[in-house]
C-alpha cells in the first residue's frame, strides 16, 4: 500500500491544457463583479498561468474606504473560491457600514475552479522527479510557491490574514511561514498539517487512493466531488450544489482533484512529505493571533487534527461548531465569526495606520454581525495588535497580582484552599467521610479515603498522567468516583464530568469534544466508549476476564492503580507539586437543555470558591451531613470537609428517587442539609406515605433543604418541607457555569407572591396563583423597554419566578432587551427592568471548552478587569433587589406587538384547573411570530390535539394577548439531567410543523 500511495500520481488520467475563464453567471451567491483573471510567471520555470480569483477590492474603492488589511483565502479539494462567497459579502456589507473594511481575494488554486488546468506536460516537482502525464499533480511545494508567485504578481502588501480549508489550510499555511513580513494573522477551517507516520489516514481518503480507484472516482467521474457535497450538514441546496460543479463537469477540468488526492503524503518516501514537515514545524513560532473554526462532524479532519493544531498553536482562538461538518464554510456562519475575530484581535491595531474615513463609527456591522452570533451588542475591546492571544482561550479572569514562592503562596493569597485540603487536615480521622448506598450502605473514613486519594494519585503518575492531561470520568456517584476525582485533581489532571444525564448522544459529544487523554470507567461507560470510539487510555475501576478487557482496551484497573501508587509512595517518591489557583482543574459539562451540552472549564481556585459559596450560604462545613440528590454536589463533599451520600437512586433519572432512599441516606450520616432537584423532589412527595416513623424522625433532623435545577412551584416547596419539619427550605439559582448565584426561602417565596397580591397592577390575578409565582398581569405579557427616563410601574408585568436575592459573593445585573428582543443594555440595577441576568463571582466559570464564540459573547459588556457572565437567562430585580426569572433568552417571542417571556404566560396557564403544565412558544420569524400554548392536561390527555374550544378560550383570556393556537400533548420535552426543563425551542420547532401541516406526531 506504500508503493501504491507514494505512486499514486503516476495513476492519474491524462488531462489537457486548458486557459484560465470566468466563472458562468447566475451561480447562487457569486458576484460576477468579484471576479478577475491574472497571469502570473511560475517561479523557477518559463512557463505562465492564468489564476482565477475573488476580488472585493474594487468595490471597496468604489465605495471610498482603505482597508486594513488583506485575508488571503485558499480553498482545498475539491472546492473552489466559491467556497468564500460569504465572507466577500459580509466584508463588504460591514465596511459599507462603516466598520473596519478588509480586502478579501479568494484564489483558485491551479488545476482548480476556473483557474488554468496545467496540463499532462512533464514538469518536475520539488523533489526533481518528472511527471509526465499526471496532469493535476503538483506537489505541495510547488503548490506553496504558486501561491507566493501569485502575491507577488499581485503586489500583495501587508497585513495580510490567512485562511485555509482542507488542503487549502496547509498551503496558506505554508504561504504565511514563508512570509512573516506580511503576515498579520491565521485562521484556519477544518484542515491538517501533520500525518504520524503510523496512522492511517481517513477512511475516504484511503479508499480514494486504492488501485484502480483513484483516477475513476476523482477525474473520469464526479464521485469524489459528489461525495464532498453530500458532507453539508443540513444538505446544500441544488443552487449551491450547482455553483461547487461549475467548475469540474468535465473530466478534463477535473484532474487537479485527483492530483490533490495524490498529493496526500501518506508514505515517508512521499515528494511532499518533507514540505508538510516543514510546515508543520515552522507553525509553532508563529506569533500572530491565530483562530481555528472547526466542524466536528467531519469523517475526514476529525479533532485529533485539531489537538494537534492547538498543540502547535497553544495561543489560538478555537470554536467547535456542533453539528457542524467537513463543510463548515456552508455549515455555519465562519465569515461572521471571522469578521468579530478579526475586530477583536487584529483591526483596532491595524486602525491606527488607517486615517480615511476615521470619523465613520469603527464598530458599524460588526453589531450586526454580533447579534447574528447571539451576542447582540457593541463589541468589547480586546487583546488588539500582533501579539500572540492568551491560551486560556478566553477572556482574562479578575486581574490579580502575580504570586511569589509557589502554590502555597497562590492559595494564601486566594483566600481559600485546595479542594484537597480536608484530605489532609482529616487524613488520621475514623469519622465518617461519606457513605456508598449502593448496592448497600458502605462506609468509607476520612483516613480510608485520603490514603485511596494519595494512593491513586501515585499510580496515575506512574502510568503516565502529568498536569495538564484530561481525564474523563464514567463512574456512578460512589467512593470510587470520589476518591478518582480528588486523586487526579490532587496531581494536576483535569478532570471532564460529562454524566450520564446527558444522555447516550450527548455524552459522546461531550467526551469526544473533550478529548480525554485517560478515561477512568464502570463497565456501562468503557462499554459505549469501545463501541462508539471514545478517545483516551482506558482504566477500568472493575476487573474483567481478560478477553472483555482486551476488547474494551482496558490497560489498568483501579486496584492496579492502588497498587502501584502505594509501591510509589513506600518507594520514596513524592506526589507532584501542588496545582495553583489559577491551574485549570475540571470540565463540566450543562444539561444541554437548549442545546448542545457545553463544555465549562473551571480552575482549582474557582471551584473551591464554590465550596467557600457553599459553606458562606447555608454554613456546609466540618461535621456537616449533605445528602445530595444531585451528584456534582455529593463530589464536593470532602472539599467543604462535610460527611456526603447520594441517596439510593438512578442518577440518569431523578425521578426514581422516593422518600424513603431519602430518609435512609439522612439516617446513614446523620444528614443536617439535603439537596434535591425539582424532578426527584415530585416523586419524593408522591412516595411519601411509605414514610415509617424512624424515617420520620430522621427527616426531622435536617436543618437545611435545598432544591434547585429548574423552576419550583411553592406549593411542592411547601409538601416537601413538611416532610422535614426543623429545615429551612431553600430554592438557590445557579447554573453549570455559577451554581450558587442567588437564594431564597419558602418564606421568602411567599413574603415575594405577598408583594405582588399588594400590587394594584395585579389585583385578583395573583390570588388565583396556586403553582409557580407570577407577577403577570392580565391584560398584556409583552414587555415595554421604557424610554430612558420614563416612569417604571411599582410591577413588572412579564411575570416570572423569583429566586431571591444575590448570595454573599455574588451580584446580578439586568442587561435590557431591545424591541428585538437582543439583550443590549448596559448592566443595570435598575427594578422591574426585564432583559438578560448577568452575574459576578469568585466561583464563576474560567471559560467555555473550545467554544471561542460562545465565551465571547457570555463576557459581552462586562466591566473591564471583572469576571463577569451572561447567563442565557431572562428576567428582572424588583424593588427589594429579589431576581425574578421569566425564561431563557433563545425562548423569548417578539411578535409584531412587542417582546414577550414565556414563563409569566405559563404561570397564568397553569393556575387553569385543566391545565397540568404549560409551556408558551413563538412560531415563525422574529419580529412576527405568532404565541402558541402547548399544555399538558388533568387528566393527561392520550393523543396530540388541538384543544376544544371552552379550554383554548381560557388559555386566551388567563394569556391576555393573542395566541394562535392550544395544543395539547401527552407530555412536555424536557431535559435528561433534571427531567423538568421544559424544551421551548423543540416545542416550537414542533409546533411549527404542526401548524404547517405536518403530521400530529408527539413532540
Amino acid at each position: 500500500m506504500t508503493e501504491i500511495r507514494a505512486t499514486a500520481a503516476s495513476r492519474l488520467p491524462r488531462t489537457r491544457l486548458v486557459v484560465a475563464t470566468l466563472p458562468p453567471s447566475g451561480l447562487a451567491g457569486l458576484k460576477p463583479e468579484w471576479s478577475r483573471l491574472v497571469e502570473v510567471a511560475e517561479s523557477g520555470s518559463a512557463a505562465s498561468h492564468g489564476w482565477h480569483l475573488l476580488d472585493n477590492g474594487p468595490q471597496l474603492d468604489a465605495l471610498g474606504v482603505v482597508p486594513v488589511g488583506t485575508i488571503l483565502c485558499v480553498h482545498g479539494n475539491p472546492t473552489w473560491s466559491y467556497l468564500w462567497r460569504g465572507l466577500l459579502a459580509a466584508a463588504t456589507d460591514a465596511a459599507q457600514s462603516g466598520a473596519p473594511a478588509w480586502r478579501v481575494i479568494a484564489v483558485d488554486q491551479l488545476d482548480m475552479g476556473f483557474s488554468a488546468r496545467t496540463g499532462s506536460a512533464a514538469r518536475a516537482g520539488a523533489t526533481g522527479r518528472q511527471h509526465a502525464g499526471t496532469g493535476g499533480f503538483r506537489p505541495l511545494a510547488r503548490r506553496v510557491r504558486d501561491l507566493g508567485d501569485l502575491t507577488d504578481a499581485l503586489e500583495l502588501v501587508g497585513p495580510v490574514i490567512t485562511l485555509g480549508h482542507d488542503w487549502g489550510g496547509v498551503v496558506s499555511l505554508g504561504w504565511a511561514v514563508d512570509h512573516p513580513e506580511l503576515l498579520a494573522g491565521v485562521m484556519l477551517l477544518n484542515t491538517a498539517v501533520h500525518q504520524p507516520a503510523g496512522d492511517k489516514i481517513p477512511a475516504p481518503l484511503r479508499l480514494a487512493l486504492g488501485r484502480g480507484i483513484l483516477g475513476p472516482a476523482t477525474v473520469a467521474t464526479p464521485a469524489f466531488l459528489a461525495t464532498t457535497l453530500a458532507l453539508a450538514h443540513p444538505p446544500l441546496s441544488p443552487e449551491v450544489k450547482r455553483g461547487y460543479r461549475a467548475p469540474y463537469l468535465t473530466g478534463d477540468r477535473r484532474g487537479g482533484i485527483g492530483g490533490f488526492v495524490a498529493d496526500i503524503p501518506v508514505a515517508l518516501e512521499h515528494e511532499s512529505r518533507p514540505e508538510l514537515d516543514r510546515i508543520a514545524e515552522a507553525v509553532r513560532s508563529l506569533a500572530v493571533p491565530a483562530l481555528l473554526l472547526w466542524g466536528p462532524r467531519d469523517p475526514i479532519f476529525s479533532d485529533r487534527y485539531l489537538d494537534d493544531l492547538v498543540e502547535r498553536m497553544p495561543h489560538a482562538r478555537v470554536h467547535r461548531f456542533e453539528g457542524a461538518g467537513h463543510l463548515l464554510a456552508e455549515d455555519a456562519d465562519y465569515a461572521a465569526a471571522a469578521l468579530l475575530w478579526l475586530g477583536d484581535a487584529v483591526a483596532d491595531r491595524l486602525l491606527d495606520s488607517v486615517r480615511a474615513g476615521a470619523s465613520r463609527s469603527r464598530n458599524g456591522d460588526l453589531n450586526k454581525l454580533d447579534q447574528r452570533m447571539g451576542a447582540p451588542g457593541e463589541l468589547s475591546a480586546a487583546t488588539p495588535g500582533f501579539a500572540p492571544e492568551p491560551a486560556s482561550a478566553a477572556a482574562p479572569s479578575p486581574l490579580v497580582e502575580p504570586v511569589f514562592g509557589g502554590p502555597a503562596a497562590a492559595w494564601e493569597a486566594a483566600g481559600t484552599h485546595p479542594l484537597w485540603h480536608y484530605l489532609d487536615v482529616l487524613e488520621d480521622s475514623d469519622e465518617t467521610a461519606l457513605v456508598d448506598m449502593q448496592p448497600a450502605p458502605r462506609t468509607v473514613s476520612w483516613r480510608l479515603l485520603s490514603r485511596r486519594v494519595r494512593q491513586i494519585a501515585a499510580g496515575l503518575v506512574h502510568i503516565g498522567v502529568t498536569p495538564g492531561d484530561r481525564v474523563s470520568l464514567l463512574v456512578p456517584p460512589s467512593a470510587d468516583l470520589t476518591a478518582v476525582l480528588y486523586a487526579c485533581v490532587r496531581i494536576g489532571a483535569i478532570v471532564v464530568v460529562a454524566d450520564s444525564g446527558l444522555g447516550l448522544p450527548g455524552l459522546t459529544r461531550a467526551v469526544r469534544g473533550a478529548r480525554p487523554d485517560f478515561v477512568i470507567g464502570a463497565a456501562p461507560g468503557l462499554m459505549a466508549a469501545r463501541a462508539l470510539g471514545w478517545p483516551g487510555r482506558k482504566i477500568s475501576v472493575a476487573r474483567f476476564p481478560a478477553p472483555m478487557a482486551r476488547l474494551l482496551s482496558i490497560e489498568h484497573t483501579l486496584a492496579e492503580l492502588i497498587q502501584l501508587g502505594q509501591a510509589r509512595l513506600e518507594a520514596g517518591d513524592l506526589l507532584p507539586t501542588e496545582p495553583a489557583p489559577n491551574d485549570a482543574a475540571a470540565v463540566l459539562f450543562t444539561s444541554g437543555s437548549t442545546g448542545p451540552a457545553k463544555g465549562v472549564v473551571y480552575t482549582h481556585g474557582q471551584l473551591s470558591a464554590v465550596s467557600r459559596a457553599l459553606f458562606l450560604q447555608y454554613g456546609v462545613g466540618v461535621g456537616t451531613g449533605l445528602v445530595a440528590g444531585f451528584a456534582p454536589f455529593a463530589l464536593l463533599g470532602p472539599a467543604l470537609g462535610a460527611r456526603s451520600v447520594t441517596p439510593d437512586m438512578d442518577v440518569t433519572a431523578p425521578k426514581t428517587l422516593t422518600a424513603t432512599a431519602v430518609a435512609a441516606a439522612v439516617a446513614a450520616i446523620d444528614a443536617t442539609v439535603v439537596f434535591l432537584s425539582p424532578a426527584a423532589l415530585v416523586n419524593v412527595v408522591a412516595t411519601a406515605d411509605a414514610l415509617t416513623p424512624a424515617d420520620h424522625a430522621a427527616l426531622a433532623g435536617v436543618q437545611r433543604f435545598l432544591s434547585a435545577g429548574a423552576p419550583i412551584s411553592e406549593s411542592l416547596l411547601a409538601q416537601a418541607a413538611a416532610l422535614m419539619p426543623g429545615a429551612t427550605a431553600h430554592t438557590p439559582y445557579g447554573m453549570t457555569e455559577g451554581l450558587l448565584m442567588a437564594d431564597i426561602t419558602l418564606d421568602g417565596i411567599r413574603a415575594a407572591a405577598a408583594s405582588v397580591a399588594d400590587s394594584p397592577r395585579v389585583g385578583a390575578a395573583a390570588d388565583e396563583s396556586a403553582g409557580l409565582l407570577e407577577t403577570g398581569s392580565t391584560s398584556s405579557t409583552s414587555v415595554a423597554v421604557p424610554a430612558a427616563g420614563e416612569q417604571r410601574s411599582a410591577v413588572n408585568p412579564a411575570g416570572g419566578v423569583c429566586v431571591g436575592g444575590s448570595t454573599a459573593t455574588t451580584r446580578i445585573r439586568i442587561s435590557a432587551l431591545d424591541a428585538s428582543g437582543a439583550s443590549v443594555g448596559e448592566l443595570t440595577e435598575e427594578p422591574d427592568v426585564t432583559g438578560e441576568i448577568v452575574v459576578s463571582a469568585p466561583h464563576v466559570k474560567d471559560h467555555y471548552d473550545r467554544l471561542w464564540l460562545t465565551e465571547r459573547a457570555s463576557r459581552r459588556g462586562a466591566v473591564a478587569g471583572e469576571r463577569w457572565h451572561r447567563t442565557g437567562d431572562v428576567g428582572h430585580l424588583d424593588g427589594a433587589g429579589r431576581l425574578w426569572v421569566e425564561g431563557r433568552m433563545p425562548h423569548v417571542i417578539v411578535t409584531a406587538d412587542g417582546v414577550t417571556t414565556p414563563v409569566g404566560p405559563e404561570q397564568r396557564i397553569e393556575t387553569l384547573p385543566d391545565v397540568f403544565r404549560a409551556a408558551f412558544v413563538g412560531v415563525g420569524p422574529l419580529g412576527t411570530q405568532q404565541q402558541v400554548a402547548v399544555i399538558e392536561t388533568v387528566p393527561p390527555a392520550r393523543r396530540v390535539h388541538r384543544a376544544a374550544e371552552p379550554l383554548a378560550a381560557a388559555v386566551r383570556a388567563a394569556v391576555g394577548s393573542p395566541v394562535a393556537a392550544v395544543l395539547v400533548v401527552p407530555g412536555l420535552p424536557t431535559d435528561i439531567r433534571h427531567n423538568s426543563k421544559i424544551d421551548r425551542s423543540r416545542l416550537s420547532r414542533w409546533a411549527t410543523g404542526i401548524l404547517s401541516g405536518s403530521r400530529w406526531s408527539k413532540p
